[in-house]
């Protein structure tokens, strides 16, 4: 939050005020747009310019039924997608006629000292072509050189269920690349197939 100098000590007779440093620009790095990709990687932006960075997904649609969109991290330019993370998930549903609302641990999606992909977001309706997945994935300090690499990420989804009504569902997930290496490059895929269509944008936070 910036602080303003007023030029006197009373809020009510001041007549100027300095001026003001605006704090937590997103800077536009870079956008990919998916079509029948096998996978969407970012293997340049990610460095020591900024401490934070947002990943925005937007209508990521996949081309298998009920398959989860993943991610993993690189330390080595995108030649493996490997990192160890520790993670935890917790979600909140309900179903189109308003039934089976629900809140719950998402205990399924969790990676303890595990190299594999993490899931954001399960179980992606493809069978209907309006659905899709939305949200970002917030990572912090990716270059340092010294602590883990915390992510948090936010993903609503239209889910399909066994008997193929829709839900609306919204998975938080949490966790650390635990590496004092640094990250700079990330993989997203779905689970299985290929990522029909959706776009995916990167910004630093300034």
């Amino acid at each position: 939050m910036a602080l303003i100098k007023l030029n006197n000590r009373a809020v009510k007779d001041a007549t100027a005020v300095g001026t003001t440093t605006q704090l937590g620009n997103l800077v536009f790095i870079s956008k990919q747009t998916a079509s029948s990709s096998s996978s969407v990687s970012f293997t340049s932006g990610i460095n020591s310019t900024y401490k934070e960075y947002i990943f925005y997904f937007n209508n990521i649609h996949p081309a298998t039924d009920d398959t989860h969109f993943q991610f993993n991290f690189s330390t080595d330019s995108g030649s493996n997608y490997n990192v160890t993370k520790t993670t935890t998930a917790f979600a909140s549903e309900q179903q189109e006629d308003g039934t089976n609302a629900s809140l719950f641990y998402a205990g399924s999606f969790d990676l303890a000292q595990s190299t594999s992909y993490q899931s954001l977001a399960p179980a992606i309706d493809a069978d209907t072509n309006d659905s899709c997945a939305s949200g970002y994935l917030h990572l912090f300090e990716p270059s340092s050189d010294t602590f883990v690499k915390h992510f948090i990420s936010a993903v609503h989804i239209s889910q399909s269920s066994t008997d193929n009504s829709l839900y609306s569902s919204t998975y938080r997930t949490a966790g650390y690349g635990n590496t004092t290496s640094a990250i700079d490059a990330i993989d997203f895929k779905m689970s299985s197939g290929n990522i029909d269509a959706g776009e995916i944008t990167l910004f630093g936070v300034a």
